[in-house]
């Protein structure tokens, strides 16, 4: 018999499974309690503050840079091929001291005009003429006178905008243009510059004669550094700008057109010879040294005499043309024979000393002067034999409003009809604004056979 079964111990699962061998590495993370509002907040604060901090510190860099290099473009010529550092003094010397001449390649230069710029504006009625040798200057008859011919003559005179043309007539003219020479357009000669499309005539058929209105340069809302100035805006003086070498104001100087500006000859002295060292800081009310346009050209005028202070012109083309806006806009060069009688009102603006020396002003100035007549500023007991044709007093005789150091360069303009008109470059005089001692300026109206010149040579 077999013996009786004993049941097996239940204990045992009917299923069992593999066993499970614990894996490292994956426990699960402890319960945390949620982060407080304040606890958000300050962390927020902490990222913001790394931020400012980051920002500020890249600011100071940036700023420190800067002006490290401004110190060093002030004192040092970078030859980039020989990669070596140059005095100033060495750049535009005359000497090669970079491999290659580097050093002299980007300086200003001289032009000495010694031919006749074949179109010009006659009399504060902007009468057309031109010039051939032989007759010499002719008024341009309205005989044939078509819309392209005005577009033909505006551009060769320079800044354009708008041009349009309207005819005077000739019993209205002075005496001296009355009788002529006078001049007429050839039939089909639309593209040809003007001077060599015309033919004399003894008359003019039409009885009337071209008068030129070219642009908008001078044209602004109705608005006085200089010593005894006020204050000004820019907008009101929109061909004021500031030519910069090494971050500082050096002279002012005046736009008459979108890529040119006319200053003074003596702004270039010494080691100020070299192009990349300067930038036209232009629509500017307040001073400042950031930004400009950079300068190709800085064309003196060859006849300049530092010793006597004649011919005290220059030129500078920007590298690219400035944006004519409420701004920046040119002021016009005035026409041939503008005439204008002693005592006329002019205005003078710049950054210069408030006084006799004093500091630069932070803000454009301008005053109201009035033109003194030649008889009167060549006395001896003004300035004498020291004034030439090629300057212009303006002033008080008295004393108490005049330009000073730091407005060299800048324009002195006179306002007729619709227009302000570049009559004078800041030049010299003896002290600012004392007794007898006015300004000296240089006259535009004898500089624009060679103002034109250099414009058409460089285009």
């Amino acid at each position: 018999m077999w013996p009786a079964q004993v049941p097996e111990d239940s204990s045992r699962p009917l299923n069992p499974t593999q066993p499970v061998v614990p894996r490292p590495g994956r426990h699960r993370r402890p319960m945390t309690a949620p982060k407080t509002p304040k606890e958000k907040a300050s962390k927020k604060k902490r990222i913001i503050l790394t931020v400012l901090v980051v920002v500020v510190l890249l600011g100071i860099l940036v700023t420190a840079a800067y002006f490290i290099k401004q110190l060093i473009d002030s004192k040092y010529f970078f030859c980039k091929r020989s990669v070596k550092f140059i005095p100033i003094d060495k750049a535009c010397d005359g000497n090669n001291d970079c491999s290659g001449g580097e050093d002299e390649l980007t300086c200003l230069s001289s032009f000495k005009v010694n031919t006749t710029f074949p179109v010009r504006l006659m009399t504060a009625r902007q009468l057309l003429q031109v010039y051939s040798p032989g007759p010499g200057w002719r008024s341009v008859c309205s005989d044939d006178w078509a819309e392209q011919h005005t577009r033909t003559a505006c551009k060769q005179l320079g800044y354009t905008y708008k041009p349009k043309s309207t005819s005077v007539k000739v019993d209205t003219l002075l005496p001296t243009l009355k009788t002529g020479p006078f001049t007429a357009i050839r039939p089909g000669t639309t593209k040809t510059p003007i001077h060599q499309a015309t033919i004399d005539r003894s008359v003019c058929k039409s009885g009337s004669v071209v008068s030129l209105s070219c642009s908008d340069c001078g044209e602004v809302g109705f608005q006085d550094r200089v010593v005894g100035g006020s204050d000004a805006f820019i907008e009101d003086w929109p061909w004021q700008v500031s030519l910069q070498q090494g971050g500082q104001h050096t002279c002012g100087g005046s736009l008459v057109s979108p890529r040119w500006v006319i200053t003074a000859a003596h702004c270039f002295t010494g080691s100020k010879k070299e192009l990349s060292r300067w930038r036209v800081v232009s629509g500017r009310t307040y001073i400042g040294t950031l930004g400009g346009s950079y300068v190709d050209r800085i064309i003196l005028n060859a006849n300049y005499d530092p010793a006597r202070n004649d011919y005290d012109i220059a030129m500078m083309r920007l590298s690219s043309p400035i944006s004519v806006g409420v701004s920046r806009k040119p002021v016009c060069l005035p026409p041939k024979a503008f005439s204008l009688p002693p005592e006329s009102s002019m205005s003078v603006t710049g950054w210069g000393y408030l006084e006799e020396k004093g500091k630069v002003s932070p803000t454009l100035q301008k005053a109201s002067i009035p033109l003194i007549g030649r008889p009167k500023c060549a006395s001896p007991t003004v300035y004498g034999s020291s004034i030439t044709k090629r300057m212009i007093c303006a002033g008080f005789l008295n004393g108490g409003v005049d330009a000073c150091q730091g407005d060299s360069g800048g324009p002195l303009v006179y306002f007729t009809s619709s227009q302000w008109h570049l009559v004078g470059v800041v030049s010299w005089g003896v002290g600012c604004a004392r007794e007898r001692k006015p300004g000296v300026y240089s006259n535009v109206e004898e500089m624009l056979n060679w103002i034109r010149t250099v414009v058409e040579k460089n285009p």
